[in-house]
């Protein structure tokens, strides 16, 4: 995924200002692609020179003054082509995973099972958001195909947060036990 493509779904959801997606990044989208405010505004740059997308006219000058975007024609298409193409699935790459088997070279020494700890309840505290975003959504009873897809991104997210947790769980049991120390 890139941040133009993000970009380009999120304003055409909603045409929006370039703070107003960096909140709507940090809401929703941000939380499997995060863009910094300066990432998201270069590359509105970059999408409204290529012809992707305009700054809608405004009454006010637009030097210092706030400018909302929308999705042209040509935004569309290449956002179209982008959801056709076909990529093989990417491997994992967190850091933890590697810091996980530097162990089994360097031993495993309570910091590092503190930090599994750490990170279960991380992952716990960001399934719960997640569940109450689900509890919330449900409640509203929508079905359209933008609901449907939404729910499917955020029931990945719900299913990736379990996985962590109870990986988590089993690897601090594991390293509890070869190290000897008591299970908390």
């Amino acid at each position: 995924m890139s941040l133009p493509h993000a970009i380009l779904t999120a304003l055409l959801e909603k045409p929006s200002s370039g703070l107003e997606l960096t909140r709507r990044f940090d809401r929703s989208i941000g939380y499997f692609w995060s863009a910094t405010h300066q990432q998201i505004y270069r590359e509105l740059g970059k999408l409204e020179k290529a012809g992707l997308i305009r700054a809608l006219p405004t009454d006010v000058p637009a030097r210092g003054g706030r400018k909302e975007y929308e999705v042209l024609a040509a935004g569309r298409g290449e956002l179209e082509r982008w959801v056709a193409e076909t990529e093989e699935p990417r491997a994992l790459r967190d850091p933890l995973m590697l810091r996980l088997r530097a162990t089994g070279v360097v031993g495993v020494g309570p910091d590092f099972v503190a930090e599994l700890r750490r990170h279960r309840e991380l992952h716990a505290a960001r399934l719960a958001e997640y569940r109450e975003f689900q509890r919330r959504d449900t409640a509203r009873d929508r079905g359209t195909e933008r609901d449907r897809a939404q729910g499917l991104v955020l029931q990945g997210g719900i299913d990736l947060e379990l996985f962590w947790v109870d990986w988590l769980d089993k690897a601090i049991d594991e390293l509890d036990r070869d190290t000897g120390r008591p299970r908390t």
